[in-house]
Order: C-alpha cells, then sequence, then structure tokens
C-alpha cells in the first residue's frame, strides 16, 4: 500500500486529500489478512456519537444558481449544489437515520483514491450516522457554518464534525461543488464526474479558480438559507448574523477566499489547506481566522509556503495550530475510514484526530459566534499535548 496524493501543481502543496490508498496489491494484502480484517469490509462503520446536548436532525437540499455559468461544464444547466444541512432537533428519535453517501458516489470515491479493491462502495456507503431525516428543529436562533470538503471528495467526508457541531446548537450546511469531486449524486439518480480533476492536474487551471468558484457557491448558498424565500422551511432557525464557515484542504483555502468577496461570514478556518491566492490588501477587515494544520507540512517554514505567507494578511484575531502526527485527511472522516478498513493511517490515533477536530473547531466557532469565553486558545494545553502553537 501507498499514500497517494493527488497533485493539482505540486505534489507538497496538493489541494486535495492524501489518504492511504489500497492499490491491487494492496487489496490482495487485506484479502489475505482474514479474520476481523474480513469482518470489518462487511460490516458498515459507526461514526463517532456527537457530544452535544442536542439529538441532531438532516436534510439535503439540491440547489441550481442559473444566474452563473459553471466553470467546468458551461453547458450545464447553471451551478449546481447539493447541500446537507445538520441542525438540533427538537427531540431524539422520529424520521429515519440520515444516509451517509450514496453507493455510487462511494464507489466513484473510493476508486478515484486507489481505495476500490479494499473499501467495498456498498459498506462505505452504508457508514452509520447519527442523525435523522427531517425532523423538527429545536426551538431558538442558531448560528450557521459552512463546510467545504477537499478536491476531489464529497461532503460526506466532513459528516463527523458536521453532526458534532449540530449536537453543540450549530445549523450546519455541508456543500457540494459540481464536477470537483469523483461523484456527487443529485436528486434524480445522476452522479456527476470530477470534470475539475482533469481541469487541473491536466490542463494547468490553477487552483485559485476552484476557491473563486467556491466563495461564490457559498454566496449563493448564504442567499438561498437566509434571504427572501428560502430554500429550507426551517430557515428561520438561522441567525444570519452569525456565520462562519470551516473547510478542508481546498476548501479551507475557500474559507478565505469566501470571507474576502461576503462580508456576511464572521469567521472561518482553513483545516490543513493550501493557498492558492493571496488575501487582497484590507485583508479579512479584522474578521478571527484559524489555521489548523498537519505539523510535518503546515508549521512554519515548512513545505507549504503559502501559510507563512498569508499569516502577516490574517488582520484579526488569528492562531496558528499545527498537530502532530497527523496526516492530510486527519480532519476528515478518512482516520475512521482508513482504521475500519484496515488501511495504514498516521501515527495519530483515529479517535484522538476525531476529537481534537471537533474540539478546537468547536471552540474557535464558540468564541467567535458566541461569545463564549476559553483557555484553549491561550496557549498549549495538557490536556491535548499534540496541539502545537506556532508563532511566526
Amino acid at each position: 500500500m501507498k499514500r497517494i496524493v493527488r497533485a493539482a501543481a505540486a505534489a507538497a502543496l496538493a489541494c486535495s486529500l492524501a489518504l492511504s490508498a489500497g492499490t491491487a496489491a494492496g487489496a490482495a494484502e487485506a484479502g489475505a489478512r482474514g479474520g476481523g480484517a474480513d469482518r470489518a469490509a462487511a460490516t458498515p462503520l459507526a461514526l463517532p456519537a456527537p457530544t452535544g446536548p442536542y439529538p441532531v436532525g438532516s436534510t439535503v437540499l439540491p440547489l441550481v444558481d442559473r444566474s452563473r455559468t459553471d466553470p467546468w461544464v458551461p453547458t450545464a444547466d447553471g451551478r449546481r449544489l447539493m447541500v446537507t444541512l445538520h441542525y438540533p432537533a427538537a427531540r431524539a428519535g422520529g424520521g429515519t437515520p440520515a444516509p451517509y453517501a450514496t453507493r455510487e458516489e462511494a464507489r466513484r470515491i473510493a476508486e478515484g483514491l486507489g481505495l476500490g479493491g479494499a473499501v467495498p462502495a456498498d459498506v462505505l456507503a452504508a457508514t452509520r450516522t447519527h442523525s435523522r431525516t427531517d425532523v423538527r428543529p429545536a426551538p431558538g436562533r442558531r448560528p450557521l457554518v459552512l463546510l467545504s470538503p477537499g478536491f476531489s471528495v464529497s461532503r460526506w467526508t466532513l459528516t463527523h464534525l458536521a453532526e458534532d457541531l449540530a449536537s453543540r446548537g450549530y445549523v450546519v450546511a455541508s456543500v457540494d461543488h459540481a464536477y470537483e469531486s469523483y461523484g456527487i449524486t443529485l436528486p434524480g439518480g445522476e452522479t456527476l464526474p470530477c470534470v475539475a480533476c482533469a481541469a487541473l492536474d491536466e490542463e494547468g487551471v490553477p487552483g485559485g479558480v476552484v476557491t473563486a468558484t467556491r466563495a461564490a457557491d457559498m454566496r449563493f448558498v448564504l442567499d438561498r438559507l437566509t434571504g427572501p424565500r428560502p430554500a429550507w422551511r426551517h430557515a428561520g432557525v438561522i441567525d444570519a448574523r452569525r456565520i462562519g464557515m470551516a473547510g478542508h484542504s481546498i476548501g479551507g483555502a475557500s474559507a478565505t477566499a469566501t470571507m474576502a468577496a461576503d462580508r456576511r461570514v464572521d469567521a472561518g478556518v482553513n483545516m490543513d489547506g493550501a493557498f492558492w491566492e493571496d488575501l487582497p490588501a484590507e485583508g479579512l477587515r479584522g474578521r478571527p481566522f484559524l489555521l489548523l494544520g498537519t505539523d510535518e507540512t503546515h508549521r512554519p517554514g515548512g513545505p507549504d509556503a503559502t501559510w507563512d505567507r498569508m499569516w502577516p494578511r490574517l488582520d484579526g484575531w488569528r492562531r496558528w495550530l499545527t498537530v502532530t502526527g497527523s496526516a492530510h485527511g486527519t480532519f476528515s472522516d478518512f482516520p475512521l475510514i482508513e482504521r475500519h478498513f484496515g488501511l495504514p493511517g498516521p501515527d495519530l490515533a483515529a479517535d484522538r484526530a476525531v476529537a481534537l477536530t471537533r474540539t478546537y473547531v468547536a471552540a474557535f466557532f464558540d468564541r467567535h459566534l458566541r461569545g463564549a469565553s476559553d483557555r484553549l486558545f491561550g496557549g498549549p494545553s495538557p490536556d491535548h499535548p499534540e496541539v502545537r502553537f506556532q508563532n511566526p
């Protein structure tokens, strides 16, 4: 087995997922292990339970922005987005368990990442979540957090974080961006391919096209969730004065692009994403931003120089944190998938990866969208020794 990095410009600055990939030889090796590995491959993964006090509801919103031409497929009927909303539910139970992914999405992403022989699509798609479909939201006005996934993968790779934030009282909108994932299934059953993958890898299209496009996508999502005639019938629970955005990989870089383009986004998090475009001279106009990344790649002076370059332009409250023993996929669901299917992973255990990601992302939004006081960002914590505070 080997670790596959989809390189958009250079391997060291890959904009997408670095994941332990199952080659044909690796798949044969996994099959030869037998016993517990075989049972895991046939049993769906269960995501870790959310840590907040609320049960979680979930609904899927298909959106189409016909005011724009899709940059990857100009003949498409507008710019298509698939949005999963997670939110605090009024009570536990009711509805049906929310699905994780469609089988075709799981198949295409597993194959695209070289995992087809080690990760059965039907088993991955059947991953058990902790949310219930279309149940009534808990009363109250809630902050909104937008989530954007890594390049070539889908919104459901951030489900453990989305469910946890919802259980803590946030409405979370996880967005799939058309033609930027190996597989995005639309309501009618059509599954869109990753046209942008070839555009970046083979045609030399810069990653900045992705971040700018995603910024426009997020502006449209905000319009449809907080504007007149919202797309979600429960949109009244969203407090449009408190909006944040987090993303993984190029989705994290898209958080700064979105904040630069849209003053409605109050706070942002980049989880291990290289920056493809510099911020304008006015920076983020004083709004807070968190950098949370791998220690190997994203320590000051490390292989990804874009964090060093961008740091002075983050002109509000800011923190630069790196996690010892982590890998690019640490800040998503992939540590759980690696462990469940017996794939090699980084030194940081999956449970710690989940706990650290949930803890620091939630604490950041609690501080900046809810005004909560905390000591977590004051410096290193003995409870989280893997997290290093960088001070370039």
